[in-house]
């Protein structure tokens, strides 16, 4: 079968050794490619496995990072890693004991639990909370990913996706990141009276896009902050389900006028209040900007991880004032549980009925499996999805007769 790897990638230990040294690093990234490769299809060996014929397979940040920066942990005693870890597939074969059937669409968890015993979190179904660092993500750190026409894997890790959600299933592992960052918000608001009413999302990729669609579906005043032209598809989507666009460093949010508008300075000047704030472009300055943009009783959810090793200065004992005579509250969230990704499924379903075509467009890319060693990240509109299997043919594998898929959501 055919499936997308980077190859010449060091084993976990060498590759912490070579972050010491910067000519070392560069060294090894200079052996590491993306190639496409004919392997072995995997089989099922127990009977809570299923084999899964992959549809399609989104890309992100982080596989940005992984195919130009050229890291990425392969399994022990590896040296290639197969990419992807946002999936859409369809069952090919079901273990007897997998309670799932040949035809039924499926997306697949990215985290597996660390074998720590002590570790509490991994042992009751939380592997997004891992203590000790030591989890595997397929796709990522130590294991193979989805980008190939099969893959394996335990029905545990499953997620069932209704057949009405083919078009945009693929979505379901980055939505399943801003609800379990909803989710923390409200059990961390039962701290006060919360009764949250502005949001504002920085950064309008697809993830800030996924949140402030999300936003908008719970009925809060949405304000999108971010580097895209104002003119753009990105700010286009924003727009069209309702909330405001703001381009970064602008006076009037559409690129003109002669002072460069900052993050506080409009807030100050709109008047808005932020109650709750989801910062997903990895930018550490706007991160800490946004602590203070953040009003009182609010939450702050970090999403984007921070590469480089970037310093600034910052005003410590105002941030720190602010902080605690505010209630103001800081969190860092990374990966989802199953119970994530199933809200999430629910809330793609409300945001095609509330914005019809909107998740569509946010899919600006689509590429076959053979042109992704060759993509330019910087060429993708907003989002790239790769379609291993063509999309006039999705409808042909997927079991009509399955039973409608029934979760409980935290919504």
């Amino acid at each position: 079968m055919k499936t997308v790897r980077l190859r010449g990638l060091q084993s976990e230990a060498a590759g912490e050794k070579t972050k010491a040294g910067a000519d070392s690093r560069s060294d090894h990234e200079s052996n590491v490619r993306l190639e496409l490769r004919e392997i072995e299809q995997p089989v099922r060996k127990q009977p809570d496995e299923v084999l899964v014929r992959v549809l399609c397979i989104g890309l992100d940040g982080t596989d940005r990072e992984l195919m130009t920066e050229k890291y990425g942990v392969p399994p022990k005693g590896e040296s290639e890693l197969t990419i992807g870890h946002e999936s859409l597939g369809v069952v090919e074969e079901a273990g007897e004991e997998s309670g799932l059937m040949r035809g039924d669409l499926v997306c697949a968890l990215v985290r597996r639990p660390c074998k720590v015993p002590d570790c509490v979190n991994c042992r009751n179904g939380h592997a997004d909370f891992c203590e000790t660092g030591q989890y595997v993500e397929r796709g990522i750190k130590g294991s193979h990913g989805y980008l190939s026409e099969f893959y394996v894997e335990e029905a545990r890790y499953v997620i069932k996706v209704p057949k009405e959600s083919l078009a945009y299933g693929v979505l379901t592992e980055p939505q399943s990141i801003v609800e379990k960052v909803w989710h923390e918000a409200q059990r961390i608001q039962q701290r006060l009276i919360w009764q949250p009413k502005t949001a504002l999302v920085l950064g309008s990729g697809p993830l800030g896009l996924l949140a402030a669609f999300t936003c908008r579906c719970l009925g809060l005043d949405t304000v999108v902050w971010s580097m895209s032209p104002a003119d753009g598809p990105a700010a286009e989507l924003v727009r069209a389900c309702g909330a405001e666009y703001r381009q970064a460093g602008s006076s009037d949010g559409a690129g003109a006028g002669k002072s460069a508008e900052t993050l506080s300075g409009f807030l100050k000047q709109s008047g808005k209040r932020v109650d709750l704030i989801f910062e997903c472009t990895g930018y550490s300055p706007l991160a800490f900007e946004g602590m203070t943009a953040l009003g009182a009783n609010g939450i702050l959810a970090l999403l984007g991880v921070t590469p480089g090793n970037r310093s600034l200065q910052i005003d410590t004992d105002h941030i720190n004032q602010e902080l605690v005579l505010e209630n103001k509250c800081i969190l860092g969230s990374v990966n989802a549980s199953r119970k994530d990704f199933e809200t999430g499924l629910y809330r793609l379903k409300l945001m095609e009925e509330k914005f019809p075509g909107l998740l569509d467009r946010l899919m600006t890319n689509r590429l076959r499996l053979e042109e992704v060693p060759d993509l330019d990240f910087k060429a993708i509109g907003i989002k790239a999805v790769v379609d291993v299997v063509p999309q006039s043919n999705w409808a042909n594998l997927i079991n009509e007769k399955a039973a409608p898929v029934t979760y409980s959501f935290s919504v």
